[in-house]
């Protein structure tokens, strides 16, 4: 179950399409990404997405495991950036989200060190 709901979410973030990972979106969720202050609302946090993705030039992500604990998804990735020199740079990173009962996230917390993205 979890697998399903893992690969749909980051399907999503892979598409490089910030609208569309807000459609998986509660109206009043929030995200939290990595040491970055916390986005409230999904029109903030597609902002905030859009903003990223203006820094990077794609990424695709590898599920390496994932849990599903009550409403809460748990997944170890290894992500793969493509930085704007082209080249590729793989880092592990861990995602929780909690669901809601419609199946929209509510929250979301992304644990990742990018300095290795955005290093010389």
């Amino acid at each position: 179950m979890s697998d399903d709901a893992a690969r749909r979410v980051f399907q999503s973030v892979d598409s490089f399409d910030p609208e569309e990972f807000g459609r998986l979106l509660a109206e009043d969720a929030t995200l939290v990404f990595g040491n970055a202050e916390p986005l409230a609302g999904r029109e903030a946090i597609v902002a905030g997405i859009r903003d990223f993705y203006s820094t990077i030039g794609g990424l695709r992500h590898r599920i390496v495991r994932d849990w599903r604990v009550d409403a809460d998804v748990i997944a170890e990735t290894e992500v793969t950036y493509r930085r704007l020199d082209g080249k590729d740079v793989s880092v592990v990173a861990v995602s929780i989200w909690r669901t809601r009962d419609d199946g929209l996230i509510s929250d979301y917390r992304i644990f990742v060190d990018l300095a290795p993205v955005y290093s010389a």
